[in-house]
């Protein structure tokens, strides 16, 4: 049997999406809620180290230098004007010499209202797998609990005497 076919009138399409849509916009809410959730538990996982200390930043650069390179950290850039450093620390190999690991280092210093300094440090593993079938690839993922942001600061604390005596003398402006 043939049967006519059934038109559907523009306004019972338009009515039947509407309705749709109205049941859909509940679960948009509750989408976007999970997403910045998952957003918060990344940043605070990558969230940087602080700590506040009563020197000027330009002498916390000079202790922060001296305490990276005391922990075998090099230096690739960054300065006291521009309250950065960046350091990496030694290559370190597997027993199969196929793999390597560093540690990157992130450190940066803001000037306090009452004179001192804010470091932040974030420290990053750097890990490339096999560097036979994949050169060059490697995964960066943060260091979160490890005891090398404790002597780091530990570090920059005991440095900041030699700091002082090593940095140069403030420059006036003559007028």
């Amino acid at each position: 049997m043939n049967r006519p076919r059934r038109s559907v009138r523009p306004t019972t399409l338009v009515a039947l999406s509407a309705l749709a849509a109205l049941a859909l916009l509940p679960g948009c809410e509750s989408l976007s809620d999970a997403a910045s959730a998952v957003r918060e538990k990344i940043s605070a996982r990558e969230a940087p180290h602080t700590r506040l200390y009563a020197a000027s930043p330009r002498t916390t650069y000079e202790a922060v230098r001296l305490a990276a390179e005391q922990m075998g950290y090099r230096q690739l850039r960054g300065g006291a004007a521009q309250g950065q450093f960046d350091a990496i620390s030694g290559l370190s190999t597997d027993d199969n010499l196929r793999g390597s690991r560093q540690i990157a280092m992130t450190v940066r210093l803001r000037a306090t209202l009452d004179g001192g300094t804010e470091l932040s440090v974030k420290l990053d593993e750097i890990i490339e797998a096999d560097s036979r079938s994949r050169p060059g690839q490697g995964t960066a993922t943060p260091l979160r609990d490890t005891p090398q942001y404790d002597v780091f600061l530990r570090r920059v604390q005991q440095a900041l005497p030699a700091a002082t005596s090593a940095a140069p003398p403030p420059t006036t402006r003559k007028p």
